[in-house]
């Protein structure tokens, strides 16, 4: 799946997920639990209790697509937090290897920190 461009924002859901919710049920949860407007283009992850099956919700700018996957063998990741830390969020990379089964995801951070100006600036003496 080719997420609109790399800069969208993905956020995980901290909970095991009904996975009979559809549309306006995930609309609720990104509302009400990650403080979130689902139609901002931002990508959301939920993932079922058994982790054999996750949910991805993402507004393209002309609608709601929801991107459901069941793994045949092995497990997704775990991705629950404790609520008081809120969503998990993770880069665009990092929800690719997700879906793909890795098992690092969430646990181990799998992406350098973004570079800012400040961060492209040499101490170091010439």
């Amino acid at each position: 799946m080719r997420w609109a461009g790399r800069r969208v924002a993905v956020y995980a859901h901290g909970a095991p997920t009904d996975m009979r919710k559809g549309f306006d049920s995930l609309c609720g949860m990104v509302t009400e639990q990650l403080a979130r407007n689902p139609l901002s283009g931002d990508v959301f992850l939920f993932v079922s209790r058994d982790r054999i099956r996750a949910k991805v919700l993402h507004f393209d700018g002309t609608g709601l697509c929801l991107y459901v996957k069941r793994l045949e063998r092995g497990r997704f990741a775990a991705l629950w937090r404790d609520e008081a830390e809120g969503p998990l969020m993770l880069t665009v990379s990092e929800l690719d290897l997700f879906l793909d089964g890795s098992a690092l995801v969430g646990r181990v951070t799998l992406t350098p920190p973004a570079l800012t100006h400040f961060s492209l600036a040499s101490d170091r003496p010439r």
